[in-house]
């Protein structure tokens, strides 16, 4: 590849001497996977990431993804981060980028409604499918300015004005556990961890 990798801010954010994450590489080949990680750092966010152009395109969304058409939740576009780390579970140490605890929320493939992902991306609109443990149907991501994006549930039978997906399925869906037990398992802060389980 020529040029800038497209991890390298997520690489210079990171000692991989001192944090268990992937330091992970660009792929060469792109599956149609997504990943939700619901992330307990400074504040409690989920990580909605969408694997293409052999990374996992990557935005932070403060209130989780709500299955109301009528919601517009607020995704803020953070660094590429590698495919591997669509795996990961555990805990990031505090004073390190991100320090937390992160869980394995929500994990399947995705249907882009276009081919270019990528080029999608760049026009600031893309619509797609999920195919998701907790998530299914039609979405959209809309670029609205800088980093700021909306993510918004589209209007299908998967849609739900009265279901809360985030407390109704808190739960990660690698090991079960909730926060709290994720950073008790792996050494991380267990009250800290606990403000983000419902």
């Amino acid at each position: 590849m020529v040029g800038v990798s497209p991890l390298k801010d997520y690489a210079k954010k990171r000692s991989f001497d001192k944090t268990p994450e992937p330091r992970g590489r660009v792929a060469s080949r792109s599956q149609r996977r997504f990943v939700i990680q619901k992330h307990r750092a400074s504040a409690l966010h989920y990580d909605f990431r969408l694997e293409a152009d052999g990374v996992l395109k990557s935005w932070a969304v403060p209130k989780g993804p709500s299955l109301n058409p009528a919601d517009k939740r607020l995704a803020m576009a953070v660094e590429d981060h590698p495919v591997e780390y669509g795996g990961f579970e555990g805990v990031i140490p505090e004073g390190e980028y991100g320090g937390g605890t992160v869980m394995l929320w929500d994990t399947g493939t995705y249907e882009p409604d276009t081919e270019d992902v990528g080029k999608a991306l760049r026009a600031g609109e893309l619509r797609f499918t999920l195919h998701g443990k907790k998530l299914q149907g039609g979405w959209v991501l809309i670029h609205t300015d800088g980093r700021r994006w909306l993510l918004i549930k589209r209007k299908d039978p998967f849609a739900s004005k009265t279901v809360d997906i985030t407390v109704e399925k808190p739960r990660s869906v690698k090991s079960r556990r909730l926060l709290a037990g994720i950073a008790r398992d792996e050494g991380g802060d267990v009250a800290k961890a606990a403000t983000g389980d419902p």
